[in-house]
């Protein structure tokens, strides 16, 4: 179920009431950067797992010299 847009202005409304307009920049910069490092950490991990994933492989294909 979509919200309506009279729904998002009234929640927007009440979050300017609740925390006041001058702490919204700061809020929306928090989870700005918070969202870049959620990102680069996930990134990494599924490095880190391609990475395990293709040593695995490396160790049980046996050579033949």
């Amino acid at each position: 179920m979509k919200p309506a847009p009279w729904q998002l202005v009234f929640l927007l409304l009440v979050v300017v009431i609740i925390w006041g307009a001058p702490k919204l920049p700061t809020f929306a910069k928090s989870l700005g950067q918070s969202m870049r490092i959620f990102r680069k950490e996930m990134k990494q991990l599924g490095d880190e797992r391609e990475e395990d994933k293709k040593a695995s492989s490396e160790k049980e294909q046996p050579k033949n010299d």
